[in-house]
């Protein structure tokens, strides 16, 4: 069973620990790239935990409501990456709304607390495969920048260019005519 209350910590730890949180932009970038989005509801997935680094891996999991369940051909699609996918069943302790006297926690002012059915997805990735990745999205956007950013040979400037653009205009001398 998961708390909220261990959400709300990952989710913290997050925002103070930068390299984790780059970690998770990696991950999210290989979800992109091969596009696990496409598929039924893998788009609405919550993070629960991670990003756990190990030697050679990256594991995180993540929670979808129970009727909501991510489309496993999706997950399919991340195994011929080399990466490891698990499904389970599990329970969200979530506070109750508090609409009647009976909402509350006996002897407190809080609301009682409920288990709603959710999905876990563990996804244990291949660092290679997200630095492979990290790598391809680097070349390709150099790539772009240099395809389409047209450099006019005629408008470049030598070094002797830039001095002579940059002294003021000085009057040419004018030679002398012979014949007069």
């Amino acid at each position: 069973m998961l708390d909220i209350i261990d959400l709300i910590k990952n989710i913290e730890n997050l925002t103070t620990d930068n390299e984790s949180f780059k970690i998770l932009k990696d991950f999210e970038r290989v979800l992109d790239d091969i596009d696990v989005y496409v598929f039924k509801n893998w788009e609405d997935g919550e993070l629960v935990e991670g990003p756990n680094v190990h030697r050679h891996t990256v594991e995180c999991k993540f929670m979808w409501p129970y009727e909501n369940m991510p489309d496993p051909i999706g997950g399919a699609r991340l195994l011929d990456y080399g990466c490891k996918v698990s499904y389970k069943e599990s329970d969200l302790l979530v506070p109750r709304k508090i609409y009647k006297p009976g909402d509350y926690r006996p002897g407190t002012k809080k609301g009682k607390i409920d288990a709603q059915p959710i999905w876990i997805v563990s996804i244990t990735m291949p660092k290679k495969l997200m630095q492979d990745i990290f790598q391809g999205q680097k070349r390709q956007q150099s790539e772009y920048v240099r395809d389409h950013i047209d450099i006019d040979p005629s408008q470049t400037m030598t070094p002797d260019m830039a001095a002579q653009e940059a002294m003021p205009n000085e009057p040419v001398p004018q030679t002398p005519t012979q014949g007069m």
